[in-house]
């Protein structure tokens, strides 16, 4: 009866402990190259590399900032 109780605390202790992580690898990364406005000359153009480690997060925030830039440059 013990070791059924040990068990039993043993299994429902593991499953609240906290699940290793994997390092992830630059080959499985997200690739933009297929968002919107690369072209086939160019491709992906990001020549200062501010895009390197940035997550879809990142590169969502930079588009945006780069969008309203543009529209307050063409009120100017």
């Amino acid at each position: 009866m013990k070791l059924l109780i040990a068990a039993t605390l043993a299994a429902s202790a593991a499953a609240f402990a906290p699940a290793g992580m994997k390092a992830s690898s630059s080959a499985l990364k997200m690739a933009f190259e297929s968002e919107l406005g690369v072209q086939p000359p160019l491709g992906f153009f990001d020549p200062l590399g501010l895009l390197n480690d940035a997550d879809q997060e990142r590169f969502d925030r930079l588009r945006y900032v780069e969008v309203k830039h543009g529209r307050i440059c063409q009120l100017a």
